[in-house]
């Protein structure tokens, strides 16, 4: 039977993670991967999910069956994080899901379902799992112009230009901020363009909201999607608790459905639930069991907000001593980019050649592409990057 399997395609982004786990030299640096690291070095476990960990320990009684959608709690309150205060929460149902990748697949199988012709369209470029994702439920997948790559943002105009073409039949799958991979946003103007094109057109917007809080803050990251939420009679959502909450490994996220009626939602959930059971049955517990916790207790969520804060801003700050380093290394502003965007990453725009130069010459590893992962850099190695950079010829 297997022999009749082609061999499997690599995925760009953890077999990277292999690759520089093998390399022998000590001052290699992973540039790769999506997660945060502070300046040691080290993914850590916020404090107050640490607080919300030895509690749960000590309270909880059971590890029976939660339930087909998970933990009911966190679901209401993942979908306060995002939709609080806007007209379209009291008609909305959400279900938890393993990761937001189980949120993209679970949508995913819901369009299939409701409407088996549905075209995604995605940013070009977008995150790596948007397109097999989509592809695996047996959607058609398209791509709509985003980033300019010689100027380092978005272009607005084109993508704006495509969004009128479409129709009732297409979803535009939009991050919700800190683009992955080009770090570029969009504007307030552009989100409340594309309401009104969506209402005009009668097509779909999904916001993929996997960074809340890395970008501008809490609030201001959620803005363009609220702001779609108040106008258009129908949405989907799906989020992300792994960088925000630290939760990577736990898996822990949420499919988020904004019906006509709140009876049109629940007829959603209703389907998902029966697509969930015919997968992966119930996602894990105890991310959410975490999240829920902190969420719920004044002080552990002061905590976590504040500590998301400080992992932001000094985000923010790598970003401005990567502009300062490389304007004084290149004489020259064209490395400005980093400061302009939000979130993890930036789109550097090296090619294929550089990139392995980088891995070869300097232990550096970025994805193909050119992504880099800001927020995986220690300050010590700013200059460290910035040097091998201009040595590759970026």
């Amino acid at each position: 039977m297997f022999e009749q399997l082609d061999a499997p395609r690599q995925d760009p982004i953890l077999s990277l993670t292999v690759a520089f786990r093998n390399d022998p030299r000590p001052n290699k640096i992973d540039l790769g991967i999506g997660v945060y690291r502070n300046s040691e070095g080290v993914t850590p476990i916020m404090a107050a999910v640490r607080q919300a960990q030895i509690a749960l320990a000590e309270e909880q009684t059971t590890k029976s069956y939660v339930g087909l959608a998970g933990d009911e709690v966190f679901n209401d309150l993942i979908t306060d994080l995002v939709l609080k205060g806007t007209e379209a929460r009291s008609r909305t149902s959400a279900v938890q899901t393993p990761g937001a990748s189980g949120a993209l697949r679970m949508l995913a199988d819901l369009m299939a379902s409701a409407q088996p012709d549905t075209r995604v369209w995605i940013s070009n470029p977008s995150y790596v799992n948007h397109r097999p994702v989509m592809e695996a439920a047996g959607l058609q997948v398209e791509q709509y112009p985003y980033f300019d790559p010689e100027t380092k943002v978005v272009d607005e105009a084109a993508m704006l230009a495509q969004f009128e073409q479409l129709g009732p039949r297409d979803v535009v799958l939009l991050h919700g901020c800190c683009h992955n991979p080009t770090g570029a946003d969009l504007s307030e103007a552009a989100w409340q363009r594309i309401a009104e094109l969506a209402v005009e057109r009668g097509f779909l917007p999904f916001v993929d909201i996997a960074y809340q809080g890395f970008g501008d803050g809490l609030i201001e990251d959620a803005a363009g999607l609220r702001l779609l939420a108040e106008t258009v009679p129908e949405m989907l959502i799906a989020t992300s608790c792994s960088k925000n909450f630290g939760l990577y490994r736990e898996r822990t996220g949420a499919a988020i459905v904004i019906g006509k009626t709140l009876e049109h939602s629940q007829r959603a959930k209703g389907r998902i639930l029966e697509m969930a059971r015919a997968t992966y049955t119930m996602p894990p517990d105890h991310g959410a069991a975490i999240v829920a916790r902190i969420l719920q207790d004044e002080t552990l969520r002061n905590t976590w907000q504040s500590e998301l804060v400080a992992m932001n801003q000094r985000i923010n700050g790598l970003r401005s001593l990567l502009v300062e380093q490389f304007r004084i290394a290149s004489d020259s502003q064209r490395f400005d980019y980093f400061g302009e965007h939000r979130g993890m990453f930036s789109v550097t725009g090296l090619d294929e050649t550089q990139i392995e130069r980088l891995k070869a010459d300097h232990g550096i590893y970025l994805v193909g592409g050119g992504r880099v992962n800001v927020a995986g850099m220690a300050e010590r190695d700013v200059p460290i990057v910035v040097d091998a950079f201009l040595d590759v010829g970026a």
